[in-house]
C-alpha cells in the first residue's frame, strides 16, 4: 500500500482541540470535559493562548459548545456500550481523543476514526510519538469524503449488520443539503438500534440577538478561509430530513438543553452557543 503523506490538521480541527484544552485551563471546575490530550497532539507552541481565536471573551460560547457536544456524545457512547453496542464511528475525527481519554470504554468497542488521509497520517504518527499507540480496537480509516467513505469503512472491519453509534460534529454546515440528505439515507440503512448524533447550524434568525455579531464574524472568517457555511437547518427541518431518510426516531437536543444538563448553576455563566444544536436519530 502507498505511504500516505503527512499533512497537518485543518485549522478547524486544531481550534476545536485547543478550545477543549482552554476549557480545562481557564474555566473553573466542574469541567464539562477534561481534555488536554488534543493540545499535546497539536503541540501549537507556548503562545497558543494568545491566538485571536482563543480570546476568552469573544469565543467563550463557542468553547462551551465544543465541550458540551463532545461530552454529550461521549455520554451517549457510554450508554450504548453498556447495552451491548460495540461499534463507534467518528466521521471527520480530526483530533478526537476519546480513545486515549476513555480507554476503559473504548476497549469494549471497535472505534473507527474516519478522516482525510494526510491529517490522519499526521495523527497516527503523533499518537505513536507520544506513546499512546494504536491498539487493535482503534481503526484509523483514511478516506476521500468526496469520492465516498462507506466502502473504506467496511474494509476497515465495520459491520453494517450490527448496531453502531455514529458521530458527525462540525461538518453539516460545509455540505450541501443534498449531500447531508445522502449521508442520512446511508446511515438510516444501518442495523436496527444504530444511533446517529450530528450537529447542525441553525439559521441566523434563530440565533440569540446578542450572539449575532459573533455569528457574522464566524461566517466571515469561514468564507475568507475558503470553507464557507453553506447549509443551515431549523430543528424541525433536520428532523424531517432524518425521518425521510428512513430513521425510525429523532430527537432534537437544543443548546438550552445542553446548558441545563452540563452548565447548571455555574457562577461564571458559561453556556453553549445558540448557533449550533444536535440531532440524535435512531434506526
Amino acid at each position: 500500500m502507498p505511504v500516505e503523506q503527512t499533512v497537518a490538521p485543518e485549522s478547524t480541527a486544531l481550534r476545536v482541540a485547543l478550545w477543549r484544552a482552554l476549557h480545562v485551563q481557564v474555566d473553573p471546575p466542574p469541567h464539562v470535559l477534561d481534555d488536554e490530550i488534543g493540545l499535546r497532539l497539536a503541540a501549537p507552541g507556548y503562545d497558543w493562548r494568545e491566538r485571536p481565536d482563543m480570546d476568552l471573551r469573544t469565543t467563550s460560547r463557542s468553547r462551551a459548545t465544543v465541550v458540551a457536544r463532545a461530552r454529550f456524545i461521549e455520554d451517549l457512547v457510554v450508554r450504548q456500550a453498556a447495552r451491548g453496542v460495540d461499534q463507534y464511528v467518528i466521521l471527520g475525527a480530526g483530533l478526537d481523543t476519546f480513545a486515549q481519554r476513555r480507554p476503559e470504554v473504548a476497549a469494549q468497542l471497535t472505534v473507527f476514526e474516519v478522516d482525510q488521509p494526510g491529517p490522519q497520517e499526521w495523527k497516527r504518527q503523533r499518537l505513536l510519538e507520544l506513546g499512546y499507540g494504536l491498539p487493535e480496537w482503534l481503526r484509523l480509516v483514511p478516506v476521500d469524503f468526496e469520492a465516498g467513505w462507506w466502502d473504506r469503512l467496511v474494509e476497515a472491519g465495520f459491520d453494517p449488520e450490527r448496531p453502531a453509534v455514529v458521530a458527525s460534529t462540525g461538518v453539516s454546515m460545509y455540505l450541501t443539503k443534498d449531500a447531508t440528505a445522502g449521508t442520512l439515507r446511508h446511515l438510516a440503512a444501518l442495523a436496527p438500534g444504530a444511533t446517529l448524533a450530528m450537529t447542525f447550524i441553525v439559521p441566523f434568525e434563530l440565533v440569540e440577538p446578542d450572539e449575532r455579531p459573533q455569528r457574522e464574524r464566524t461566517e466571515d472568517a469561514a468564507r475568507a478561509a475558503g470553507t464557507p457555511f453553506i447549509s443551515f437547518f431549523t430543528p424541525s427541518e433536520i428532523a424531517a430530513s432524518a425521518r425521510e431518510a428512513g430513521f425510525a426516531a429523532t430527537e432534537h437536543v437544543s443548546a438550552a438543553a445542553l446548558t441545563r444538563r452540563y452548565f447548571a448553576d455555574r457562577a461564571d455563566g458559561l453556556r453553549p452557543s445558540s448557533s449550533e444544536e444536535l440531532l440524535v436519530a435512531t434506526t
